[in-house]
């Protein structure tokens, strides 16, 4: 996913073996205490949404997919269809990042969707239905495919109840990564910011373009705030980052450590949720609070009292870039088929547990 040009993807099998010992990690966001428990705020149990990008993307959709009764709105970034992969590390390789072994069969995956029904291992088809999309792909893209994402949009275009519940979106110049808007005095840190091609080490693209508002703004179209929207610059907007102890949700491929963004009033109760996934060595063991801080989202939910939940995930001799699972390694051996894209997804069960708890009331956490 977030890994190397397309000219280098040749080695990108090897480099899930060595990249763990060949390239030194960087420090992690800093935290003067030790983490507590991720706190139970009451937030609304209407209105969550979740938003990826690259393998954050791929995860995204398949935690809508598995659970569209539990959200209302999704957005992707730099990703291809949901099961892509088919639990298949070759699969990912060769037809979800690249296309050398030809596009995935859309055909295909509705099958492997129709069996899960089938099984109740997905939500229904009719709350998948319901729901309100974003997708959004760079033209200049090197690592997954324009092509795939636009994959993606067809697959939701037949899921859909409307075809006006969905907005894709490319942007001509842009690479692969988050395309930002950087506050003034964002300085460069151990990772520089790149241009709107190569994201530096960050994979945030500097574009002058403000995604995440594009993006909460059409997956929360009656959320209008008068005024104008507040900045990231001078601190956080509006609210507190806080790191929480992820260890309590543990799962294959998790770090110990997650955050989650509150603003002001949401420790009140009643506040939506955003689950914001980061991609393939964005990490905060990988890039720091680069993304957990300057993707937008926060500006954005400071204005209009959203909850971001950002979930971490680690890395490992299994996932050396700190991806999260969209091919199947998570998944226990035994598994013929693994499943990761399921409702029995470990890593599935696991965000959906960290969603329980923002929504569940304090006397209910105790």
């Amino acid at each position: 996913m977030t890994s190397t040009p397309s000219s280098n993807l040749h080695v990108f099998a090897q480099t899930l073996v060595c990249l763990g010992l060949c390239t030194p990690l960087l420090a992690q966001a800093d935290t003067t205490d030790e983490p507590e428990d991720l706190p139970a705020l009451s937030a609304s149990s209407e209105q969550a949404s979740v938003v990826g990008v690259s393998s954050g993307g791929y995860m995204a959709t398949q935690l809508a997919v598995a659970w569209p009764e539990r959200f209302s709105g999704l957005g992707v970034l730099a990703a291809g269809p949901w099961s892509c992969a088919q639990g298949s590390l070759s699969l990912a390789l060769n037809q979800c990042m690249m296309t050398r072994r030809g596009a995935p069969s859309l055909d295909e995956l509705e099958a492997r969707h129709q069996r899960y029904l089938g099984l109740e291992q997905v939500g229904s088809a009719e709350a998948l239905s319901q729901l309100r999309v974003y997708v959004w792909h760079g033209e200049e893209d090197e690592v997954v495919e324009p092509l795939l994402g636009d994959l993606l949009a067809e697959q939701w275009q037949q899921w859909l109840a409307t075809p006006d519940q969905l907005r894709v979106a490319r942007s001509d110049n842009a690479g692969h990564g988050w395309p930002v808007r950087l506050p003034s005095e964002a300085a460069p840190g151990p990772q520089e910011w790149g241009d709107c091609r190569q994201g530096g080490g960050s994979f945030l693209l500097s574009c002058d373009d403000d995604i995440a508002g594009e993006m909460l703004d059409w997956l929360y179209p009656e959320r209008d705030v008068p005024g104008e929207r507040s900045g990231e610059e001078g601190g956080e907007p509006g609210g507190e980052l806080v790191a929480f102890d992820q260890s309590e949700f543990a799962v294959k491929g998790l770090s110990d450590t997650g955050y989650v963004f509150i603003p002001e009033g949401c420790d009140a109760g009643e506040c939506p949720v955003t689950l914001a996934l980061h991609g393939c060595q964005m990490n905060a063991e990988a890039i720091g609070d680069t993304f957990i801080r300057y993707t937008g989202l926060n500006a954005w939910a400071a204005a209009h009292q959203q909850i971001v939940l950002y979930p971490q995930a680690e890395s490992s001799m299994a996932n050396p870039q700190g991806c999260w699972d969209w091919w199947g390694f998570a998944e226990s051996t035994w598994q013929l088929s693994p499943q990761h894209d399921t409702r029995n997804g470990t890593q599935i069960g696991a965000l959906m547990a960290m969603l329980d708890r923002l929504q569940a009331a304090p006397e209910q956490a105790d």
